[in-house]
C-alpha cells in the first residue's frame, strides 16, 4: 500500500469512527466504556495521520 492510499484509508476510518461516536451519543443506552474505546481509537488514528503528514513534509 502506498503512502497516499494508506493516509486515505486512515482518514476514512477516522471519519467512520467520528460518525459512530456521534450516533452513540444520541442513544442514552450507549455503553460508556465502549464509547471511551472508540474515542481512544479515533485519537490514535488522528495521531498516526498527523505523524505521517509531518514525515511527508520533512522529506
Amino acid at each position: 500500500m502506498n503512502l497516499p492510499s494508506h493516509l486515505a484509508e486512515l482518514q476514512r476510518r477516522h471519519s467512520d469512527l467520528e460518525r459512530q461516536i456521534s450516533d452513540a451519543l444520541l442513544h442514552p443506552s450507549t455503553d460508556s466504556l465502549e464509547l471511551a474505546k472508540m474515542k481512544r481509537k479515533k485519537l490514535k488514528l488522528k495521531d498516526e495521520i498527523e505523524r505521517i503528514r509531518q514525515d511527508v513534509t520533512l522529506h
